[in-house]
């Protein structure tokens, strides 16, 4: 409850970012600059400060809230559509095609994912699509090895075998009678990846292969506060602690659902 109660908190606040953030994110105003939290400047109140060109925190945070929401949904859902399909055509087919998806899941985990990442990133720009494109490439073996490994187990079931003995076509037995059951380390894990591609994509913002300025991120949000840790804390510390929150609450959330589809998980 906890986890999803923060999750839906900060999905509200990207969705609302437009009307809820106080200030324009990129304006900027060296009169107010390096503000600390709290602050009343120009008879206006800046809750989160402001960071070394005047700009406001808070909103900067809400609407990168938006950018780091946005990147890491799509990447989920292209990567897991992607793990799906591969995963259950190597489970259910085997024989050649599970030999050759393997392979390929084995040749893509063979590279590590940020330098992967940074590397189709210089290469194709630092754009939001490329980055989508980046974290699907770079993550869908996870969804396919996961699948093919529990449609293996499922398709030599009893149920399994009485749908194809009396005449199932394969689409039918995929659709109806095995993807149904492996669906639960599905949901689990879609979650998980949420998680760490928001750190993923907060990585490359840091290093400055991510979405560029002006457009706020939390991940050059953090890159532009480090060199001013000492005199405004601020700039860093709060972009910080709305990855953790975020990706604690996700981690949270999928904890539960594991232990809710996994009655083996479950305690008295």
């Amino acid at each position: 409850m906890l986890g999803g109660g923060v999750l839906v908190l900060v999905v509200a606040a990207a969705l609302a970012a437009p009307a809820a953030a106080p200030f324009d994110p990129t304006r900027q105003n060296i009169m107010v600059r390096l503000s600390p939290p709290l602050s009343v400047e120009d008879g206006r109140l800046r809750l989160l400060g402001t960071d070394q060109l005047g700009r406001d925190v808070l909103s900067r945070i809400l609407f990168g809230t938006r950018a780091s929401l946005l990147v890491s949904a799509s990447s989920v859902a292209g990567s897991a559509a992607l793990g799906l399909v591969l995963g259950l055509g190597a489970g259910f087919l085997g024989g050649a095609v599970d030999a050759v998806v393997m392979r390929l899941v084995e040749l893509q985990l063979a590279f590590p994912v940020i330098l992967f990442a940074l590397t189709l990133v210089a290469f194709l720009g630092p754009t939001p699509a490329t980055i989508v494109i980046v974290f699907v490439v770079t993550s869908w073996p996870v969804y396919a090895r996961t699948l093919r490994t529990s449609v293996v187990a499922v398709r030599e079931l009893e149920f399994v075998e009485a749908a194809r003995a009396t005449g199932n076509p394969a689409p039918r037995m995929l659709w109806r009678h095995i993807l149904p059951n492996v669906l639960s380390p599905l949901i689990v894990l879609l979650s998980f990846e949420m998680a760490r591609l928001i750190i993923l994509e907060a990585s490359l913002g840091f290093l400055g292969f991510g979405v560029q300025p002006p457009t706020p991120t939390w991940g050059n949000m953090l890159a532009e506060g480090r060199d001013y840790l000492d005199r405004g804390w601020w700039i860093a510390a709060f972009p910080g602690l709305a990855i953790m929150l975020t990706v604690g609450s996700i981690n949270f959330l999928g904890d539960s659902i594991r232990d809710l589809l996994d009655p083996r998980l479950r305690t008295a």
